[in-house]
């Protein structure tokens, strides 16, 4: 690293081949480009980090990683295509999310700019360099990645110019996590359908007119509208016909419209050390940590160039070795806790363990299930970019109290004072007056729909308060089977498919609502950046509340105060 004139010149381990020069936008905290960077603008729009307000365009973005939501890869490719963008990025050390945006820009479009990792000294120093320069940076490709004479085959376009396109991608990104070689996987949860812009569907439709076709079992991520209904509930053409057509792609492509981001709750879930290609963040963390389950967490557009090759890196969270905890995280003692718990906990230990997959200590005793655990990963997911977690007694590779006794792990001890300060962080709006009360994200099961049919029984929601609850088609149906649904509509309830709240805009969010009121940690975090709007956070009850007398009073649960 040498400077002149306040330019830095800088080398590293090249992901992304190419040469920028620019001034740095520096930041050490991890950044989700999925609601966290407009992708129209280029505005960093997480209310959250220290970026806030800042620009992209033509300035050299020096972050350690990515964290939260696979769809960035999506933001970025959409960024670079709009001339958005970063003239470069510079990490501190090798990411997926990020690069594989830059990399579906190139190999599709043509389109790029160089990604660099330098190691954590070389990154500190550019926290005080006002340019950086990066010169004739050249990656590597994946050569010395063993491939079957199948690999070779579907490479040399024998199956298909899509399978060889894809193929290509694999390679790139085995090549990024250091992978040997490629190993068969069993199923797909893509993620990549969400429309975050042209571009996502350009991708996805060229792949189709190549002939692309999944080669295995095949899921699909909520989209951005509800497939079916987005026209009678007032979504706007300009939305609706291309999210619809991103969907259509894909569904074309031989993947099932199962549109949901919680592909766990399916009959149909992968079973203990299944080796799988799931994308959408908080599936991932689920399907490692609850399920035990085999998936790094791909980013978009990874996901479906697995599932059309079926032949995914052999790294990561595939591997025994690199599903270890790294971190012990313990829990101070709590009487009576509710569900809010859940997510407040996920949302604070994803803060505290950025990217560092933890052993949790000390909740076991409150025996949070499926919907609690539900909660927590997807708030997890939002905060940190580990793959998965482990909580003693709860998680199947921590069953055992003794599971993890032999490593010699940094402890982080977690007080009271800090789960007042995330309940804070959660509440950015003042108690008071709510305009939506907003439910389902992640996707809601047919047990919290029938917690919430409970809660709502022979109360009336103010005429001023929706409350719109996203969830899958097929924990819907059980609902309305159990007559939950019936409950719910006569309660005044809005029951969206298909879609979630990481994607739901006007109308469904009403013109003139200012608050938005969750349970969820994950939108609670993400809520301002992608509505404009400010959040109230509390349990499910507190959330029925508001939607019956218009306001969250701000009580702090008892567990908490």
């Amino acid at each position: 690293m040498s400077s002149l004139n306040d330019t830095v010149d800088i080398t590293g381990r090249v992901l992304v081949s190419g040469s920028a020069e620019g001034e740095v936008l520096f930041t050490d905290t991890a950044l989700s480009f999925w609601g966290g960077a407009d992708a129209v603008t280029g505005e960093i729009i997480d209310r959250h980090h220290p970026l806030s307000g800042e620009r992209l365009e033509g300035r050299v973005l020096a972050l350690p990683t990515s964290r939260g939501s696979c769809t960035g890869s999506g933001v970025i490719l959409e960024l670079i295509l709009n001339g958005k963008g970063p003239a470069a990025i510079v990490l501190e050390h090798p990411e997926a999310i990020i690069t594989l945006g830059v990399i579906v820009a190139e190999e599709v479009f043509g389109r790029s700019i160089p990604v660099i990792a330098v190691g954590k000294e070389v990154f500190a120093g550019l926290r005080t360099a006002k340019r950086i320069r990066i010169s004739d940076a050249v990656a590597g490709i994946g050569s010395d990645i063993a491939l079957t004479d199948q690999d070779q085959a579907i490479l040399a376009g024998e199956r298909g110019e899509a399978a060889a396109v894809a193929m290509r991608m694999v390679l790139r990104m085995a090549a990024l996590e250091g992978a040997t070689e490629l190993i068969d996987i069993r199923r797909a949860h893509i993620d990549g359908c969400i429309y975050t812009g042209p571009g996502g569907l350009a991708f996805a439709e060229k792949l189709r007119d190549l002939g692309g076709r999944v080669v295995v079992p095949t899921t699909l991520n909520a989209v951005s509208v509800d497939h079916r209904r987005w026209q009678a509930q007032g979504v706007s053409e300009a939305l609706g016909r291309p999210a619809a057509a991103v969907a259509d792609a894909y569904v074309a492509m031989g993947a099932q419209p199962t549109f949901t981001c919680a592909p766990y709750l399916l009959d149909d879930r992968p079973a203990r050390d299944e080796q799988i290609v799931w994308a959408e963040s908080n599936a991932v963390v689920y399907a490692n940590s609850v399920l035990g389950a085999r998936t790094m967490k791909y980013p978009d557009y990874l996901d479906i160039a697995i599932a059309l090759t079926g032949r995914a890196p052999k790294a990561g969270c595939h591997l025994p070795e690199e599903r270890a905890p790294q971190v012990r995280v313990t829990v101070p003692p709590l009487e009576d806790v509710d569900d809010s718990l859940w997510p407040l906990l996920g949302y604070l230990i994803g803060t505290v363990s950025p990217d560092a997959i933890p052993l949790v200590e000390g909740v076991s005793q409150h025996l949070p299930d499926t919907d609690a655990l539900k909660a927590f990963g997807a708030a997890f997911a939002t905060t940190s970019a580990a793959p998965m977690f482990h909580i003693v007694g709860v998680t199947p590779e921590a069953q055992s109290p003794d599971a993890f006794a032999a490593l010699d792990l940094p402890t982080i001890a977690l007080n009271h004072d800090d789960l007042q300060r995330a309940w804070r962080e959660l509440n950015g709006a003042d108690a008071g007056l709510v305009q939506l009360v907003s439910l389902g994200n992640p996707h809601f099961s047919a047990t919290e729909l029938a917690t919430l049919a409970a809660l709502c029984r022979g109360k009336t929601r103010n005429a001023n308060v929706p409350l719109v609850v996203t969830c899958g088609r097929a924990e819907m149906a059980k609902a309305e089977a159990a007559g939950d649904v019936a409950l719910l509509t006569a309660f005044g309830a809005t029951l969206v498919n298909d879609t979630c709240w990481c994607m739901v805009t006007e109308p469904i969010i009403p013109v003139d609502a200012e608050v938005i009121m969750t349970n969820s940690g994950k939108y609670a975090h993400y809520g301002p950046g992608l509505t404009g709007r400010t959040m109230r956070f509390g349990s499910l009850a507190a959330c029925v509340e508001a939607a019956v007398t218009g306001e969250d009073r701000g009580k702090l649960p008892a567990w908490l105060g």
